[in-house]
Parts: structure tokens; C-alpha cells; sequence
């Protein structure tokens, strides 16, 4: 099952499943905001599947939109659009998880030890990315920091986790970071890595059983400047060198944890340091065999 959060004038955003090219509103007698609050809505702490919890809640047979309508269009308070499909408590993302992103790190560090170091241990890198309010949805303006000259959008498998960690769907994520700041230092990690607009999720979640594999899955991402395409690249999930269940153990290792956690699994593909500083359209994919 496929869900989106879409913005309705005059009712606000709208928790829907999206089949057959519509949205079909979720919750009957009441209105929902997106996957984090599905998971907290259902009685029991611990929902079977999200297929099980929207079924407790109901589902409207009637579509409010069709998705070729809102899928490309621009957020605007007075027309429908899509949001970040899950706005959890907290995003938390990992990082050295691609031979890729070891390589890049290593080259553009004053520090390069440390990355083969967090590469080749037990205890993966993670940190704190974002809380739901920072979180921009498909179509939004990300931001750019005005002291970095190198900006970078990330493309990542992001895990949907249940408060004890189980994985109940999986999303697109953009962990858009700085890397000469953290080139510069790695303990200014947290400055190139969290500010504002500097996470992107959506369009959708997809249900765990209807993924199916997330080892197989295929990332991309194309960066436009000024009408020209400027970089394009493609990466596997089956590329990661750490396992998704490894990642998940260490956040909830004497961690709270709320419904709809999200977790950003790592990058495997870095574009190149720009030539000028503008402005850029980002284009980003994730696709696998869906059932």
C-alpha cells in the first residue's frame, strides 16, 4: 500500500492511500495529517502492518484527487499539493554507509582516517537530521547555507520505524548536506548537516509487504541548473555495507523512539563541487519491484 499526505484548502493536509492514480482520504469521522500520526492513532502501541492500521481507521471510496494532478505542483495554500508523507518527532539519518561515500569523504576531509575508521566499525555513524516541522516535502524550496560554497543534495532509502524499531515502510529522502563544512572539520558535522531546509522527504511511503526487497531498490538523482542538466547518477541499495536492521539496533540502543520515526540510511551517490554558487532544481527517484 501506497500513502501521501496532500493539502486541501480550507480542511489542511489530508493522510491518503494512493491506488488505481488517486488519493483516497484515510479515516472516516476524522482527518489525519500523515503516516507518523497514523501509527500513533491505533490503539494498540503496536500495529500489525500500515495496511492493518488504515484499516481500523476506514478509508473514504471517494478520491479527492488524482495524482497526475498534484504530483509536479509547486506547495500554494490555495490549491491541493503534496507534503512530506510522514512528519515524524524526529528524522534521524547514518552516514559512511557506501564504499562511495567513504571514497568522497576521504578526499575532501582534513581528517580522512576517521572515515575508513566509522566504515570499517561495529558502531555506525548517526545523527540527528531533523524534526518534523523542518521537513520539506516534494516540490518545496530546500535551503542553502550563505557560508558554504558546497552544497549537496543526497539521495537515501529512508526506514518508517514503529516506536521498538520495526520497520513499517519505506521513502525517498534527501539529506541535504554541506560537505566543506564537514570537509573542514568533522565536528562541524551538525552545521553541515542541520539547518534550515536541509531535509526532504516524499512523495510516498510504501508498505513494507508491498516493497518487498529494499536490497534491490535503485536510487537517482538529477541536478538542473539554469535549464541544462548538470549531474546524473544512480546507485543501488545493493551497495550498502551495513545492513538496515544493524542501523536500526544502534538508534534504539537507550534511544526513545516515537511512531514514525525516520531513519535516512545513507548516501552512495555525491555530486561535484559546483562551479558557482545557484540556485538548482533537484530531481530524485527511488524505484524497485513494488507488488
Amino acid at each position: 500500500m501506497r500513502f501521501a499526505s496532500l493539502w486541501v484548502p480550507r480542511r489542511g493536509p489530508v493522510l491518503c492511500t494512493v491506488r488505481e492514480g488517486a488519493l483516497f482520504p484515510i479515516g472516516r469521522g476524522r482527518t489525519l495529517a500523515d503516516v507518523s500520526e497514523l501509527l500513533a492513532s491505533t490503539r494498540s502501541s503496536q500495529p500489525a502492518s500500515l495496511e492493518a492500521a488504515a484499516e481500523l481507521l476506514g478509508q473514504d471510496p471517494m478520491a479527492i484527487a488524482r495524482w497526475d494532478e498534484v504530483e509536479d505542483a509547486e506547495p500554494d495554500e490555495s490549491r491541493p499539493h503534496l507534503l512530506a508523507p510522514v512528519r515524524p518527532a524526529e528524522v534521524w539519518a547514518a552516514g559512511v554507509t557506501y564504499e562511495r561515500s567513504l571514497t568522497a569523504r576521504k578526499l575532501e576531509s582534513h581528517e580522512p582516517d576517521i572515515y575508513e575508521r566509522v566504515y570499517t566499525a561495529a558502531r555506525p555513524e548517526l545523527f540527528l537530521k531533523a524534526t518534523g516541522p523542518r521537513v520539506i516535502g516534494p516540490n518545496g524550496r530546500m535551503g542553502l547555507r550563505s557560508d558554504s560554497a558546497w552544497q549537496v543534495p543526497e539521495p537515501e532509502c529512508a526506514l518508517v520505524l514503529g516506536a521498538a524499531g520495526v520497520v513499517f515502510g519505506y521513502t525517498l529522502g534527501n539529506d541535504l548536506s554541506s560537505r566543506d563544512i564537514e570537509g573542514e572539520n568533522p565536528l562541524y558535522l551538525p552545521q553541515a548537516k542541520c539547518f534550515a531546509g536541509s531535509c526532504a522527504i516524499g512523495p510516498m511511503v510504501v508498505s513494507t509487504s508491498e516493497l518487498g526487497d529494499p536490497y534491490h531498490l535503485e536510487l537517482a538523482v538529477r541536478v538542473v541548473r539554469d535549464g541544462r542538466l548538470v549531474f546524473g547518477e544512480q546507485t543501488s541499495t545493493a551497495r550498502l555495507h551495513v545492513r538496515l536492521e544493524t542501523l536500526i539496533e544502534h538508534l534504539r540502543r537507550d534511544n526513545w523512539m516515537a511512531q514514525g520515526t525516520v531513519l535516512l540510511t545513507g548516501t552512495g551517490i555525491v555530486p561535484p563541487c559546483p562551479r558557482r554558487r545557484t540556485a538548482a532544481t533537484t530531481w530524485m527517484g527511488l524505484t524497485g519491484d513494488f507488488a
